[in-house]
């Protein structure tokens, strides 16, 4: 499958450039776009003379434009086929130690873990699992396997979808271990070999390799701008649904990982429209929909109210506990005995003294309460300190979820957080989020630790930033931007 790209879009997508010279604008802005993943790996660009017309430059000066970007390992000229978007071999991703945290060397007394956008339990987990101990005799009688979770449970997590206005019976509830066991159960039931599945980038990385369990190909579509206000290229995802003719869709609509936007109603609705046209099935990860920190009332309606064949994928962990290993599925009737099936062949049901605790925990509102008004703080503390420190940083403040997405001015996010390593502190810089390079200049700032680690941690990186700077004044020349 190979994606092509209008030249009017790419008109759209590089705006305003500098034109003096012309080529090197057009460089430099192609090339921020492909390192940054708005135009996807191993997508046609247009040819030069449709780019000239676009753009009102000479073809002269494309031509000169796209020899530059393969000179510098962002283009691909192909004999008879086009110029095809790609970065240079070696920085494609970078490590991650999510993903393999073994290969980690043991953190030191004052290490200050940045790296997972987790944090410790939520005031009022201890006392749920006692009140849960108590309960939990009187199901010892049974075997235990409930492969579609406590019916209580279920029956809990029905009434939390109608409080958001979206029907939902108990049969439609299927409890898992966790939001990732969740999207792996689905794509493994609904994708078979050589399927694509579109899904955001920059996006959860573990959710990249969840997706692949039935053997689907990824297919990226960009995220707009993370710096601007719309979030979501809607173009691009249209375009990539009518090119790309996926089978699934994974979307975080609710405050998205790793850039915090939050998709509007109207965005939703284009969207399902959009799915609903190309008969593709979404996938919606809503794990981080209850992190909301400022207005409740400006929280759109679930996305599953906009499409019917709507998948919703949630979670106790952002809300309460990463220790509460669960989570669940919200599916049209008619697919629920597919993901049961699907789920069975993984294991036979999730913890049953979790699935007490999380039951517990829905009917004290008071839990939640203080788990947003502590990650208000928090978030509050590490943008100030970041605006005081490094003003030359740039974020959006995101009014939900659990981190801050931030551009790096220059430089390697990827070598920064090698280095912080040697400082005690552990970051995920952009391409851990990339499904297919890129991001290099980004890092993700989580707010899930004390506001006073938060500081400490931001003068960490401003005392490294600073270093970086001074030896680059002593090259004397300026760091080249790299993009992993």
């Amino acid at each position: 499958m190979t994606r092509t790209l209008d030249p009017r879009r790419l008109a759209t997508l590089l705006g305003e450039f500098p034109r003096s010279p012309a080529y090197l604008g057009l460089r430099d802005g192609l090339q921020e776009l492909i390192g940054d993943g708005r135009i996807p790996l191993g997508t046609r660009l247009p040819s030069e003379r449709a780019v000239a017309e676009a753009l009102g430059l000479s073809r002269i000066t494309i031509t000169r434009a796209y020899a530059a970007l393969a000179d510098a390992g962002f283009v691909e000229a192909r004999q008879g086929a086009g110029t095809f978007a790609t970065v240079p071999i070696d920085r494609r991703r970078a490590h991650d130690h999510a993903l393999s945290p073994a290969d980690r060397p043991p953190p030191g007394r004052d290490a200050i873990d940045l790296n997972c956008a987790a944090s410790a339990a939520t005031p009022g987990v201890a006392a749920a699992y006692e009140k849960a101990l108590a309960t939990l005799p009187s199901y010892l009688a049974s075997e235990g396997y409930l492969p579609s979770g406590l019916p209580e449970l279920r029956a809990g997590i029905a009434r939390m979808y109608e409080r958001r206005g979206l029907a939902t019976d108990p049969g439609q509830v299927l409890i898992t271990s966790g939001a990732l066991s969740a999207t792996a159960i689905i794509a493994r039931a609904l994708a078979r070999p050589g399927d694509r599945i579109m899904l955001e980038s920059p996006v959860y990385p573990n959710a990249i390799e969840a997706l692949r369990c039935g053997g689907g190909q990824l297919v990226a579509a960009p995220m707009a701008d993370p710096l601007g206000e719309q979030g979501w290229d809607y173009e691009g995802i249209e375009a990539t649904l009518r090119q790309a003719a996926p089978r699934l869709a994974y979307l975080i609509p609710d405050f998205q990982n790793p850039t915090g936007f939050l998709m509007d109603a109207r965005g939703r609705e284009r969207i399902a429209r959009a799915l609903e046209s190309a008969r593709v099935t979404a996938i919606v990860d809503e794990t981080l929909q209850p992190t909301w920190l400022d207005d409740e009332d400006s929280m759109p309606p679930p996305f599953a109210r906009f499409g019917a064949d709507v998948i919703t994928v949630g979670s106790a962990s952002k809300m309460f506990w990463g220790g509460l290993r669960v989570g669940w599925i919200r599916a049209p009737h008619e697919l629920v005995g597919r993901l049961i099936r699907s789920r069975v062949q993984v294991d036979l049901g999730g913890s049953l003294f979790d699935q007490l605790v999380v039951m517990q925990l829905l009917q004290d509102p008071q839990v939640l309460v203080r788990r947003r008004r502590g990650l208000r703080q928090q978030r509050d503390a590490l943008a100030t300190a970041l605006a005081r420190e490094l003003p030359d940083w740039r974020f959006r403040l995101p009014s939900g979820g659990l981190s801050l997405w931030v551009r790096l001015p220059r430089a390697s996010a990827t070598r920064l957080a090698s280095e912080l390593e040697h400082a005690g502190l552990y970051l995920a810089p952009g391409p851990v989020f990339a499904v297919e390079g890129g991001q290099d200049e980004w890092l993700r700032l989580p707010y899930t630790r004390p506001a006073d680690e938060l500081v400490q941690a931001v003068g960490r990186l401003a005392a490294a930033w600073g270093a970086q700077k001074r030896a680059t004044r002593g090259a004397g020349k300026a760091s080249p931007v790299l993009i992993a």
